[in-house]
């Protein structure tokens, strides 16, 4: 029988809220096989999803952190009736393979976005394709990025990339800075799309491949594509649900 976990963040609100919850969890005698419980904030809640991705586990994150997008607001009050009424959210996390100037291949997986950033004063030249289908034969910026659905209101939003519905089966890609062609905005694809990112001039405009947080110098080519045999299973409370917090984004660039 697999046992409840709470993981946390090292720093004091984290430690705090983490001694509070295992004071109710022993008084209530509450009980969850698979359940993981995550407090820190989003960065740390995308590390233990990495670092668990080969285990059927559910996850329900408590926000001790700045924005905590991913992750539910602690309540003392209705913590353990919040764990009992969670809802689930299932996502599949993005696949980067990269392949750098001296030939290596390196692998990562990105909850949120790929980012590709160049690494010099000189801006990205980059091509993009979707498949064998070319989206872009030319594109000088600072860089572009593909984002889930989940990833769409995090660095994607900033860029001023679209948001995407939680359940649209979309993925989003987004010039940053676009110097030419000045005025592309980017394009959303199908989710089961295989996005191929290729630097132009490599020699004199290097570039780096992100995933969420993982950094790979010197790219080449970006394969991105969703790995649909990794699930992640996330919990949120009744009233704070992924897909409403994605709505109220919406809502909030609506209205700005």
């Amino acid at each position: 029988m697999s046992k409840l976990h709470i993981i946390s963040d090292k720093n004091k609100k984290s430690l705090k809220f983490k001694n509070l919850l295992i004071k109710k969890i022993k008084s209530n005698n509450f009980k969850k096989e698979n359940l993981i419980i995550v407090i820190g904030g989003d960065g740390f809640m995308l590390q233990t999803l990495k670092k668990n991705k080969n285990f059927n586990k559910h996850f329900y994150g408590i926000n001790s952190g700045n924005y905590g997008f991913l992750m539910n607001k602690f309540s003392s009050k209705n913590i353990i009736k919040n764990l009992t009424k969670a809802n689930l959210v299932t996502i599949s996390p993005l696949e980067m393979v990269v392949k750098t100037r001296n030939n290596q291949i390196r692998r990562s997986i990105a909850i949120n976005e790929v980012s590709v950033l160049r690494q010099s004063r000189q801006a990205a030249s980059l091509s993009i394709k979707q498949g064998s289908r070319q989206i872009i034969k030319k594109l000088v910026s600072d860089g572009v990025l593909v984002s889930t659905p989940a990833g769409s209101t995090a660095y994607n939003l900033s860029v001023h990339g679209p948001i995407l519905s939680l359940h649209s089966k979309k993925l989003s890609i987004s010039p940053i800075s676009a110097f030419r062609p000045r005025r592309w905005k980017g394009k959303i694809v199908k989710d089961k799309s295989k996005i191929v990112i290729k630097n132009l001039n490599p020699s004199k405009r290097p570039i780096s491949a992100v995933a969420d947080n993982l950094e790979v110098r010197n790219a080449k080519k970006i394969v991105v594509k969703i790995n649909s045999k990794i699930k992640f299973n996330l919990l949120y409370d009744k009233s704070r649900s992924l897909q409403k917090k994605i709505k109220l984004e919406q809502l909030r660039r609506e209205t700005n």
